[in-house]
């Protein structure tokens, strides 16, 4: 970042109430705890203060053990993004930081480079927030439905377009890649703070996908093309995957 760049927040949040997967947090890969491995990568993309927005008092005590800060927000929040938004008015009530960016704490592999790329799409005034895909041509990824599609205005060869819609079905129809979603967001404030006042909207509510809300209250999400999809855990044969990478 230069001395002219905006200034960026980085938010990780993470509860222990998983559903697939139990406290996956705190689930060790590589001798320490997965959010701890998340909390690294996001320090290696320097651009800016990082936290981690935790529902579970033991997330922040290892986020501390290891030198981080942690921000304790109420578990009852209905999502990620209002536990993100909780913590950067809690950090920073001035709004001093005009950029905040939501990385996911199931990412222990994601590339730093990743991170910072995130908020490029926000150099354009136009854009309310932004977000990350990846091309793939895997037929299991196309109907598997955790694996969540990004329909895209993109020109061939560009590696930045217009996200038109959000998906776990299969689309677009027709040859070509399919464009595999990655859960890292990158917000301008003001717009997270109108994201997170709005109701949860139809499309989001069928597809349980949250994003839909930003578009469907008209919002603009542009997506940064990256070369590799970051190993998400979600669940046990996920979490054995991402001890073999990082061990």
């Amino acid at each position: 970042m230069t001395d002219n760049s905006p200034k960026a927040l980085v938010i990780v949040p993470a509860r222990l109430a998983a559903t697939r997967l139990p406290n996956k947090p705190l689930a060790r890969i590589a001798g320490e705890p997965m959010i701890v491995h998340v909390w690294r990568r996001a320090i290696a993309a320097d651009v800016g203060p990082v936290l981690v927005a935790c529902g579970d008092a033991a997330i922040g005590e290892v986020i501390a053990r290891v030198g981080g800060e942690a921000i304790l927000t109420d578990p009852a929040l209905p999502s990620g993004s209002d536990r993100v938004h909780a913590a950067a008015a809690i950090y920073d009530p001035d709004c001093i930081f005009d950029r905040v960016l939501n990385l996911q704490g199931d990412l222990p592999a994601i590339d730093p480079t990743s991170i910072r790329q995130a908020l490029d799409p926000l150099a354009d005034s136009a854009v309310d927030l932004a977000t990350l895909v990846v091309p793939t041509e895997d037929p299991g990824a196309r109907t598997d439905p955790n694996v969540v599609k990004a329909v895209m205005s993109l020109a061939s060869g560009a590696t930045l377009g217009q996200a038109l819609y959000f998906t776990r079905s299969d689309a677009p129809f027709g040859d070509g890649p399919i464009w595999r979603h990655i859960g890292v967001y990158a917000w301008r404030r003001e717009v997270l703070d109108r994201f997170v006042s709005l109701t949860p909207s139809p499309l989001e509510r069928r597809e349980r996908l949250e994003q839909l809300r930003a578009l469907e209250a008209g919002m603009r999400i542009d997506a940064v093309v990256v070369d590799d999809a970051p190993l998400g855990v979600d669940t046990p044969e996920d979490l054995k995957r991402a001890r073999a990478l990082l061990e």
